[in-house]
């Protein structure tokens, strides 16, 4: 059967491919174990994923900065721009860093993403490398589960102007700066007074972001379904100040009150620098990203596997 999917965009990281290192001439010789198969690259994957979509009678877009960085030559390269306006579906080879950056990016289009994950099981690239065409060729039948996740719109404002603005589907984290102490935030949900907290920073997260940063410190794990936000305070110094969850329709508003150095990061992808006075302001974003999953494909599996949740258990 053919592809549903006529044009489809391969991205891959853009980190250049390191090379395996040439053995050493005593290598192996007091070892009895077999080396390991040397992990297939990125280049190596495209060029693969190319065929096989190929041979399912699709056409195939290489992303512009991922065939520069994978050396790939092909006739169609197009920018993310051009793929979100002509492809209706993106395959990206990687990890969730990577899957944050471009579902964040293709979201205002309305691309569908596809995962391959070159690692671990990730939270949202859930298709292993030795899975790929057994897993993609139904995929692109049409037998898929869909998950839309939710997004950001951070702004920040200084003097009444905005200096900055993007799109965030992890969180927006207010950090102190490296060598600075705690900072001294002023908290406002809906225009309300919530609270002034001394901390490391705090986390504004989504619920795909609550398994990220959040989690590791001490928020809660949010289903994608819900339509929430958590704030979480990092190293508070206060016990009492404990993670909240908000409805998603929350327009929450952060003043640097004080703290050197202070930082806002988006995904941990894009940074913008604060001084005494910055407001943060983080509301839902009109778009969504798009992710396609195999049938059968459970959040609770995932979550079972890649937080090692059972072992042990007989």
């Amino acid at each position: 059967m053919k592809s549903k999917f006529r044009q489809i965009a391969l991205i891959g990281k853009y980190a250049k491919e390191v090379r395996e290192k040439a053995p050493r001439a005593l290598d192996g010789l007091h070892s009895s174990k077999p080396k390991a198969k040397p992990a297939p690259t990125t280049s190596q994957i495209l060029q693969s994923l190319t065929h096989f979509l190929h041979l399912q009678g699709a056409d195939v877009i290489i992303e512009q900065e991922t065939a520069a960085s994978c050396d790939l030559i092909s006739p169609q390269i197009q920018n993310i721009q051009q793929i979100g306006k002509t492809c209706d579906l993106a395959i990206v080879v990687g990890g969730d860093g990577t899957m944050l950056g471009f579902g964040r990016q293709l979201a205002p289009y309305g691309v569908p993403l596809i995962g391959i994950n070159q690692g671990r099981l990730g939270f949202i690239t859930d298709i292993a490398l030795d899975q790929i065409e057994t897993t993609l060729a139904p995929m692109l039948q049409g037998n898929y589960t869909e998950d839309f996740r939710s997004l950001f719109l951070g702004k920040v404002i200084r003097d009444d102007a905005c200096v900055f603005s993007t799109l965030a589907m992890n969180d927006v984290v207010l950090n102190r700066g490296a060598t600075s102490g705690m900072v001294e935030l002023r908290v406002e949900v809906n225009g309300y007074f919530l609270s002034n907290q001394r901390a490391d920073g705090l986390i504004i997260a989504t619920p795909t972001g609550s398994t990220a940063y959040a989690l590791s410190s001490g928020g809660p794990i949010i289903h994608p379904a819900l339509k929430g936000w958590v704030l979480v305070p990092i190293a508070p110094h206060t016990l009492s100040n404990r993670p909240i969850v908000l409805g998603d329709d929350a327009q929450i508003t952060v003043e640097l009150v004080s703290g050197k150095d202070a930082s806002a990061n988006f995904d941990m992808q894009s940074l913008a620098s604060l001084i005494k006075g910055d407001r943060i302001e983080v509301s839902k974003s009109e778009h969504r990203a798009r992710f396609l999953h195999p049938v059968g494909w459970s959040y609770f599996d995932t979550l079972r596997k890649k937080l090692h949740w059972n072992e042990g258990v007989a």
